[in-house]
């Protein structure tokens, strides 16, 4: 069973150190987009990486429409993978989808986590009134059918538009290349899961202190989305980042790597 969710998952463990940080990655990507970052993280960190299933070198024979019909199956995941390292409670890393399925897990299972740190998190894309997730229902679905009749097509529209940096297009290619990879019967459902969710109503539960990393002119988690979660999340501290676009871990991995360690260095709150 224990190694069958390491494989499910194709996990790796690198590093040393007493404190053990999981870095969980976004839509359309996998570990190896957290490389920048972990070169820096794992000289003094123990760094659990992984894919979702359906990502990367995950086993997607273990994937299932019912399973991931909503993001608590990804949660359940993180926490099963936790359950078999045995790990002390962790500091979770989580990008974008995996800020929401990383406070899922926390509020499910507590004792498992130290503190998040929610890199561009959005608990729900979807405007409603009183509250800005960045997109119209029918702007989402709208993108859910471009992306139903041609993923590339998807995927080069949604590249630019959430990377930003107009003026380093390999960054653009590299993000654009990875929406491209995997199955893309996994991939649209993922995507469609990942845009029509909304755990507002859990964040007011989550225990464990949360950094928020707010980047700056990010379309997929616009500032509003910050300031709403840190104002419903008992123990978050926000902070604005000079990254702009939503992945700043690919394109200002320095300056995501300072944030992350000025966070730990500074101790719970």
């Amino acid at each position: 069973m224990s190694q069958s969710v390491l494989e499910r998952h194709h996990v790796n463990v690198i590093g040393h150190g007493d404190r053990v940080l999981m870095l969980a990655h976004g839509l359309g990507c996998d570990q190896s987009v957290w490389e920048p970052v972990v070169r820096d993280l794992s000289r003094d960190h123990r760094v659990v990486l992984f894919d979702y299933v359906g990502s990367g070198r995950s086993d997607t024979r273990a994937w299932h429409p019912d399973r991931y019909a909503t993001l608590d199956g990804h949660a359940r995941d993180v926490l099963e993978i936790l359950d078999v390292l045995q790990a002390p409670p962790v500091v979770y890393i989580g990008h974008s989808v995996s800020c929401s399925i990383g406070v899922l897990a926390a509020v499910a299972r507590p004792a498992r986590f130290d503190r998040l740190i929610l890199v561009a998190p959005n608990p729900c894309f979807i405007n409603e009134p009183g509250y800005v997730g960045g997109y119209e229902l029918a702007d989402i679905m709208e993108l859910l059918e471009l992306m139903e009749r041609n993923v590339v097509g998807w995927a080069n529209f949604f590249a630019p538009v959430a990377m930003k940096n107009p003026d380093r297009p390999e960054l653009i290619d590299d993000f654009r290349q990875r929406l491209c990879n995997g199955d893309p019967v996994i991939l649209k459902h993922f995507t469609k899961v990942v845009f029509m969710s909304d755990i507002r109503d859990q964040l007011p539960r989550l225990q464990a202190p949360a950094l928020i990393l707010q980047c700056d002119d990010d379309a997929v988690a616009p500032k509003a989305v910050g300031d709403y979660m840190r104002s419903h999340i008992p123990r978050a501290l926000l902070r604005h980042m000079r990254a702009t676009g939503h992945c700043p871990h690919m394109s200002q991995p320095e300056e995501t790597v300072a944030m992350i360690r000025d966070y730990l260095s500074a101790g719970a709150h």
